[in-house]
């Protein structure tokens, strides 16, 4: 059996997938359908659609908590790349670079081979020799260079 977040994951996706790309929806009145709390889906919105899976989202307090979600949808992968070299910062985590990988095979952006060799490039393996605080920041110049590589 699945279970809530993912549910409610599905069943967010699937209105966005009906509405074409954007919904507003009431944090309370989402969680009445569902018969959860609201945290429950601040939970799922905070961590399964986020910038860095392709999402916009707008949360408004008061009255009920409205929250927009807009899927982020470009016309050509260069636009794509540029919003996540934008949005990106100076340092990013292991993790969060195998996320935004995932989603450039996902979105056909590079094969599943280029994937292997940027995870590699990026990796805390290959960064072992830098001290801790400073490998997000290398990991993020590495991977920034590789994806403007894509665009030039």
């Amino acid at each position: 059996m699945a279970i809530l977040s993912d549910v409610i994951e599905q069943f967010i996706k699937k209105l966005i997938d009906d509405t074409d790309g954007v919904i507003e929806i009431q944090r309370n009145e989402l969680a009445g359908y569902f018969n959860c709390v609201p945290s429950q889906i601040n939970y799922v919105i905070d961590t399964r659609f986020t910038s860095e899976k392709g999402y916009y989202v707008e949360s408004r307090r008061g009255g009920g908590g409205h929250i927009k979600i807009k899927r982020v949808s470009f016309s050509e992968p260069t636009s794509y790349l540029m919003h996540i070299i934008n949005s990106m910062g100076d340092g990013i985590t292991q993790q969060s670079a195998e996320v935004f990988i995932i989603n450039f095979v996902d979105y056909n952006i590079i094969t599943g081979r280029d994937a292997l060799l940027i995870k590699a490039a990026t990796s805390d393996k290959v960064l072992s020799r830098i001290p801790q605080a400073g490998r997000d920041i290398i990991r993020a110049a590495i991977l920034k260079n590789m994806l403007i590589s894509l665009i030039v």
